[in-house]
């Protein structure tokens, strides 16, 4: 099995520095340049299935990736981006950032001492949501030997990468930072064991 893991193309809130999570923010016009130019990266690559997050910028930077193609699209709860409950529309990076977004940007900063903001979702929760939908892909008979797009988020696609390292410290979670807009990681799965072969690949 052969997976592509891919975050979403950007967004106005990714252009503002807000903080977006399970706001369901669409694509901006350069997030959709971006998908078409993953498109073109991964036009020769044959999809059999594919799994999107069921935020709008996920599925269509699924749909673009795979249009003109026949590849059943499914809604996967599971890999949606974490929650960050009230902090959901603060400005956190830039000059006109929140001046309350001091503790919310340790989620970058100090991984270890991020308090979850009311009504968020921390690491461990996270990670153990794509944890169970990876270890189920996986074992999953009908896609053995198949190719598989998954399209996500930075936080999700994050834990994804660190439960196929088996990377378990918090305080490590944003040891490469995060991921680009559109940026492509292939893992090969084997006996149910996956294998990395190319992380954080752009086209554009």
């Amino acid at each position: 099995m052969r997976l592509y893991l891919v975050r979403h193309g950007e967004t106005a809130w990714n252009k503002l520095g807000k903080v977006q999570g399970h706001s369901d923010i669409p694509l901006n016009n350069y997030g959709r340049h971006l998908a078409k130019q993953t498109a073109e990266g991964l036009k020769d690559v044959t999809f059999d299935a594919a799994y999107t997050s069921p935020l709008t910028r996920a599925r269509e930077t699924a749909r673009i990736i795979l249009s003109g193609r026949t590849v059943p699209l499914y809604d996967e709860p599971r890999i949606q981006e974490m929650g960050f409950g009230v902090c959901e529309g603060m400005r956190c990076r830039g000059e006109n950032r929140d001046p309350d977004s001091d503790e919310f940007n340790k989620f970058f900063t100090d991984t270890a001492g991020y308090k979850v903001p009311k009504g968020g979702e921390s690491i461990p929760e996270v990670e153990k949501r794509v944890q169970e939908f990876l270890e189920e892909l996986y074992n999953r008979e009908e896609f053995t030997d198949k190719t598989i797009l998954i399209s996500t988020h930075g936080a999700s696609l994050t834990a994804m990468l660190n439960c196929i390292k088996g990377e378990t410290d918090i305080s490590r979670f944003w040891i490469n930072g995060v991921p680009k807009n559109c940026a492509v990681t292939i893992v090969e799965v084997r006996d149910g064991k996956p294998e990395i072969l190319e992380e954080d690949k752009v086209f554009y």
